[in-house]
């Protein structure tokens, strides 16, 4: 007892035990300090912890600690969120809830929060989404980026239409002089090699750190490269490999359209038949009307037309002629010139045949353009399964039309025609009419899809002069004008120019670095990789590699045609 009363007679102090029993709030102490944690809504006024005054600690006098903070409970929400000045906005506690802030705080430690509200740490993903997806506002008006719900679908049917055509027929010319190793051997390299450029191509689209979407080859290009060097490296080929490969098509549709009128009406018809221009005009005029479809999305039925034709008469060609068996005394001992020169570059001329056969990577951006895009969902996966699926059907179109034909007609396969050529001149009396009939069909059909597709680049250029210079969409008769215009044009080109299919070893040393060296180029200076790592000298070899074999290329077409002659034949298409 005694020690009672001596207690009891010592003065009375504040005590702080309540401070002592009251819950830790489930937040770092550095948190505490913030000063969006006093506009939270989390706790109640009567359980806001109370600043300091501005005197200095040592002379503060003892604040009584309201018993009301020991049975506070701790905070719920998550550490991040305690900073995050959207809280103090949040419905979730009513308003008797909020934290009582400090008075008179200085402005400089407390910015005014002008952030929309969701663009938060909360928001952050919504935030990057719209920086991935950042594009050009011009692209809603232009035919390639007009429509973005594409799919792995649709890819592959474009990338199929585009990626096989005609220029595989004239495979098992290069066969004649490479012969049967160094032919598959070159075959399955390049194959390999358009591949993994391909593959870099789809990664290259779009680019998480400053948001854009190449959307073009051009685009990427100058991005790269700079406007200036962009134009003078690739702005040719590729005008040529859409452009020119739309005349081409005029020629080949227009050709195998009368071959096809020929072997359907025979000498049953009494009318005349059309001239070789009249078939280039009529084959135009469907081009044209087809072309009047908007935009790339909108031609998806007619790529995957086109593509069920391409594998159709490729497996038909190479069916027949293997089923028929090989012709009596066909040789297969490679065509040797007549000197050391002449043999190099025939040699040369034979790789630029085979290099001319993979075609379609200008348009493989493209492609990727008209698929939606975002930080979760990047277009590069669809995109990427959607090739794979194409590209195994051109494996299984290419390599047995190469080796399967030039087994059946070996050296004698005509030199400046094609596998469609040989099926006609060998086989044209012993073949069933319907199956060469169905065969000319599919050519003429995939011709009328692939030019399309390649013509639709030079309708995206012509429609951006008036849409960057009037700031509004093209009106949809000067788009429709626009497009027969061109269509006509090539028609001009493809009857002044009918010989145009006889450069193909030229024109595949002129358009292989878009294929083959540019993808590199890019690769290593967008992606920077490591100096002397495995991928870096892997893209500068094949980079270095494919611009002096085009260089080659080209000096070898010169060679070929010079040496050998070309039948030139202006405004007289045979």
């Amino acid at each position: 007892m005694g020690d009672v009363d001596e207690m009891g007679s010592n003065p009375l102090t504040p005590r702080t035990a309540s401070v002592a029993s009251t819950p830790p709030i489930s937040a770092p102490p550095s948190q505490l300090h913030s000063p969006s944690l006093s506009r939270s809504p989390l706790l109640s006024p009567a359980d806001h912890i109370q600043p300091a005054n501005k005197t200095p600690k040592n002379s503060t006098p003892w604040t009584r600690t309201p018993a009301s903070v020991a049975s506070t409970p701790p905070i719920s929400a998550p550490p991040s969120q305690l900073h995050s000045p959207s809280l103090s906005r949040s419905p979730l506690l009513s308003s008797a809830d909020h934290i009582q802030p400090a008075n008179k705080t200085p402005k400089n430690s407390t910015p005014r929060i002008r952030t929309p509200r969701f663009i938060t740490p909360l928001g952050s993903p919504i935030r990057r989404a719209l920086k991935l997806t950042r594009l050009d506002p011009h692209d809603a008006w232009l035919p390639i980026t007009e429509s973005r719900n594409g799919n792995a679908y649709y890819a592959a049917f474009h990338t199929l239409c585009s990626g096989i055509g005609i220029q595989a027929l004239v495979l098992p010319i290069a066969f004649t002089v490479l012969g049967w190793t160094w032919g598959i051997i070159n075959l399955t390299v390049t194959f390999i090699w358009q591949l993994y450029t391909l593959y870099l191509l789809v990664q290259l689209h779009e680019s998480t750190e400053t948001g854009m979407r190449y959307s073009r080859y051009m685009q990427l290009c100058g991005a790269t490269f700079g406007e200036k060097l962009a134009k003078w490296l690739a702005l040719f080929p590729i005008m040529y490999l859409s452009a020119g490969t739309c005349v081409a098509l005029i020629i080949i549709g227009g050709s195998t359209s009368k071959m096809f009128f020929d072997l359907v009406c025979g000498g049953t018809c009494t009318a005349e038949p059309p001239t070789t221009v009249e078939w280039f005009l009529i084959f135009t005029s469907a081009a044209v009307l087809l072309s009047q479809l908007p935009n790339l999305n909108s031609i998806a039925g007619v790529s995957l037309t086109g593509a069920i034709t391409a594998v159709g008469y490729c497996t038909l060609i190479w069916v027949v002629s293997v089923v028929k068996g090989r012709l009596p005394g066909v040789s297969y001992d490679p065509v040797k010139g007549t000197t050391e020169v002449t043999r190099i570059f025939d040699v040369l001329n034979a790789l630029g045949i085979i290099a001319f056969a993979f075609r379609g990577h200008n348009l493989i951006l493209e492609i990727q353009a008209t698929m939606p895009s975002d930080e979760k969902h990047p277009s590069r996966v669809p995109m990427w399964k959607g090739v794979k699926v194409a590209y195994t059907l051109i494996a299984m179109c290419l390599f047995p039309l190469a080796i399967g034909g030039y087994w059946a007609y070996g050296q004698m396969i005509p030199k400046d025609g094609s596998m469609l050529t040989a099926l006609f001149a060998f086989h044209g009396q012993d073949t069933s009419q319907i199956i060469l009939g169905l065969t000319s069909l599919f050519v003429i059909i995939n011709a009328l899809s692939s030019f399309q597709i390649y013509a639709m680049p030079t309708f995206d250029d012509m429609e951006s002069l008036f849409v960057r210079r009037r700031k509004k969409a093209l009106p949809w008769w000067l788009r429709a004008i626009l497009r027969a215009v061109f269509g006509y044009v090539c028609f001009f080109v493809a009857v002044a120019i009918p010989f145009v299919s006889s450069l193909a070893g030229l024109v595949g040393g002129i358009a292989l670095p878009v294929t083959l060296a540019y993808p590199c180029f890019m690769w290593l200076k967008v992606k920077k990789p490591k100096v002397f790592s495995p991928t870096w000298w892997l893209n500068w070899v094949l980079g270095v590699l494919g611009m002096a074999l085009s260089g080659v290329l080209i000096a070898a077409g010169l060679y070929v045609i010079i040496d050998t002659g070309l039948e030139v034949s202006f405004f007289n298409p045979r």
